[in-house]
């Protein structure tokens, strides 16, 4: 489950580090995975901390809308809106060309190696306080289910390391999977916002912000690849 999670972690470092230079994109993706292992272990240490997470500390109740906002909820909704913004951001940009058409800006925009660590940091604390929260629930009420979560932490980021940097080489070189995984980042947002209204118990009219599951999500972002790979299959064969 740790590795089908950190799927949304490694496609938005990989997009995050694709303006990155060959020589330091390697480099910056490593961090950006150690990063979310130390994060996701870290977190582990302080599950009576995000436990207490979800206690309401502000409710509005009225005839029309209710809500109790946790903690919980308020980091999973400012995850969401900057995947949204920076998904949103990073489609405008491929899509007016800034970043090839150096003939209407001579200076295009580039990513530095600071500010995409500082991206992938922050959307690390996003993922890992989700995966973690998922481990958690898994592991309630079985013996030594601290270790074992260590375990599979550090056995799922290892996996994903190996994987990562293929995965950011491909995307690199494929405009229209770096279009697919934007648009996954926007899926993933907009999960992530409608996740937080379901924590906060929100309801409009008298109908309540249900979960949505995350196999619709894997499973769209998986038949999407495979369509977009059978694409490029008859595209290279034509």
């Amino acid at each position: 489950m740790q590795i089908v999670l950190g799927i949304d972690n490694i496609i938005f470092i990989s997009i995050a580090a694709s303006k990155l230079k060959d020589d330091i994109r390697k480099k910056a993706i490593n961090i950006g995975m150690i990063i979310a292992m130390v994060l996701r272990i870290l977190l582990l240490f302080a599950i009576s901390a995000l436990t207490a997470l979800n206690k309401p500390f502000y409710s509005i109740n009225s005839d029309w809308f209710n809500i109790n906002v946790t903690g919980q909820a308020v980091i999973l909704f400012i995850g969401g809106l900057f995947l949204l913004y920076k998904s949103v951001d990073e489609i405008h940009e491929k899509i007016e060309g800034i970043e090839h058409n150096e003939s209407e800006n001579p200076q295009p925009k580039a990513t530095s190696f600071a500010n995409a660590i500082v991206q992938i940091s922050i959307i690390n604390v996003v993922f890992s306080f989700d995966s973690i929260l998922t481990a958690v629930g898994m592991t309630n009420g079985i013996e030594g289910s601290l270790t074992i979560m260590v375990i599979a932490v550090v056995i799922s980021v290892i996996i994903m390391v190996l994987f990562a940097n293929p995965v950011s080489n491909y995307v690199s070189k494929h405009p229209t999977i770096q279009m697919l995984g934007l648009s996954f980042l926007i899926l993933i947002g907009f999960m992530l916002i409608a996740e937080a209204a379901h924590m906060s118990n929100t309801s409009f009219f008298g109908s309540h912000v249900g979960k949505i599951p995350k196999g619709y999500l894997y499973f769209t972002i998986a038949f999407s690849l495979a369509l977009e790979f059978i694409n490029m299959k008859v595209r290279k064969n034509k």
